[in-house]
């Protein structure tokens, strides 16, 4: 193992991972939650969009937090969120995924995905899941078992692909 991997490792190994219903996360939580969430797609991908859609309240949401010089806020370090089967959609959806800037290239994103699926596999199981992928992210995806089910297209400027696990 290279000393890079070593710190990803260690680094990844420090995180704190909170999976939650929305009813359940703290005030703190839901702004880092927000903030990141403005920071990656609003400004660092220069995306004017409605990110407070209302569906929010009615999912389960995955917060990593990695260790900071503070102990009482530790930086988030990477969120998605998942929105539960319904009338309209019956199957499982994984949105809003992102990693922090200090918080990427040490696999983040493959621990976070890893830890989604397990928690959905166990709370519905034999559900599918569905994404909506940046484009340039279905190989990601696909290591995950992922596969598009529709058409490249538009999506507040950023080419998008719905992708399904069953």
């Amino acid at each position: 193992m290279t000393d890079s991997q070593h710190t990803a490792a260690a680094r990844l190994a420090q995180l704190e991972w909170r999976w939650k219903p929305f009813v359940d996360l703290s005030s703190f939580e839901v702004y880092d939650m927000l903030a990141a969430r403005s920071a990656v797609f609003v400004i660092e991908q220069n995306c004017l969009y409605g990110d407070i859609d209302g569906l929010d309240v009615q999912a389960w949401h995955l917060l990593a937090y990695g260790a900071g010089e503070n102990a009482a806020l530790p930086p988030l370090a990477g969120y998605l969120r998942v929105l539960l089967p319904d009338a309209e959609d019956t199957d499982v959806r994984i949105g809003r995924v992102l990693t922090t800037a200090p918080f990427r290239g040490i696999g983040l994103g493959n621990a976070m995905l890893a830890r989604a699926i397990a928690q959905i596999r166990e709370q519905w199981p034999a559900t599918p899941i569905r994404l909506h992928a940046q484009a340039h992210l279905q190989g990601f995806y696909g290591a995950f078992g992922f596969e598009p089910v529709g058409e490249i297209h538009d999506e507040d400027g950023i080419p998008h692909v719905w992708m399904r696990s069953l």
